[in-house]
């Protein structure tokens, strides 16, 4: 039976992603409490009624529903199972949802550490960036049955168009892992696209129109890649963010046996991006590396602070070596920092 809109949620987490999404959940009539780090990011969903706790145990003292939305694993493993954290300071029956991206081995162990303690939590990681979250059409890949999200279903849907059910705590953090490993060959290969067609003197704009309705398409070339072109690298989604995904689905594949040379290159020009200060800017900055030095200089980045870490002695992202990722070139003011997930960087 699914709670009603009497139901009181906590929401943890109100940055790029989180307070959008609370923002629907108060459009739709909950009584929410809500917590963040830096104050300052709640502060518009407290003017329109949210309620401020001043920590995480007096945010979800009481509620029905816990959702958080947080960066990294380290902090949803504090949230969570710290001695005054959400397991410990939740009621008994509360429901406890967490919309990071983070790590499916984790996942389990929440799940499995609230069920002992009457709670139940599960992975519903989204996807849809900043856009999504406004809009509230983000997609949701639940680890959970059917049958055990069903009571927080109007909730869901409160945010979402789309959710797909993976039956099994973790599932969904695996499965968002997989969209993120297929994002970041999408985000690799528009630059390179835009950086080929400039190099030949093609209109890059005309030539990402005619793409994007061919198989060579992808939702992150129709949405990111104007973007790259107009110099608009403010975040959807943080680079930094992108990094740690893809360094969890590297993590998950060596545990597992495979390869993943595309995105092992994928976390090479993330590592890249955001040492030379992208860390903060959005997921197409990546397209700064293959534009001329000047270009990222303008955009904030600092090449001073990149690195020499290729052992191969084959260049830098996988062996183009006359340059940088097809732009900068080595006499241009940086040094490239790319090296291989497998070739001893970690």
């Amino acid at each position: 039976m699914a709670l009603g809109n009497s139901a009181k949620v906590a929401f943890i987490g109100t940055g790029i992603m989180g307070a959008p999404i609370a923002g629907h959940i108060m459009d739709a009539g909950y009584d929410v409490t809500v917590y963040n780090r830096t104050k300052s990011k709640a502060d518009g969903l407290v003017e329109r009624g949210a309620h401020w706790a001043d920590d995480v145990a007096s945010a979800v003292e009481g509620a029905d529903v816990v959702f958080t939305m947080l960066g990294y694993p380290t902090d949803v493993e504090d949230v969570y199972l710290s001695t005054n954290g959400i397991l410990r300071s939740s009621k008994e029956g509360a429901f406890l949802i967490d919309l990071t991206t983070s790590s499916p081995d984790l996942a389990r162990d929440i799940h499995g550490a609230a069920e002992v303690d009457d709670r139940h939590a599960f992975d519903c990681p989204v996807t849809g960036g900043e856009e999504g979250a406004k809009a509230g059409t983000l997609t949701l890949f639940v680890g959970a049955t059917p049958k055990e999200a069903e009571p927080v279903l109007p909730l869901l849907q409160c945010f979402s168009s789309k959710i797909t059910y993976f039956d099994q705590a973790g599932a969904g953090q695996t499965v968002k892992l997989c969209n993120q490993v297929s994002l970041a060959s999408c985000m690799m290969g528009y630059a390179e696209a835009m950086a080929l067609a400039e190099a030949s003197g093609v209109d890059v704009a005309r030539m990402l129109q005619a793409v994007s309705s061919g198989m060579g398409g992808s939702v992150a070339l129709s949405r990111l890649a104007p973007k790259s072109l107009e110099g608009d690298y403010r975040p959807g989604f943080l680079s930094e963010h992108l990094l740690k995904d893809v360094t969890l689905s590297l993590d998950a594949a060596d545990e597992l046996g495979i390869g993943m040379p595309s995105t092992a290159t994928a976390e090479n020009l993330y590592k890249l991006l955001c040492q030379v200060g992208g860390a903060r800017l959005g997921t197409q900055a990546i397209s700064l590396l293959y534009a001329p030095a000047e270009v990222g200089e303008k955009a904030g980045l600092d090449w001073s602070k990149a690195k020499v870490e290729d052992e191969d002695g084959d260049g830098c992202c996988g062996g183009h070596g006359d340059g940088c990722c097809g732009g900068h070139g080595d006499g241009e003011g940086h040094e490239c920092h790319c090296h291989h997930h497998n070739g001893g960087d970690e």
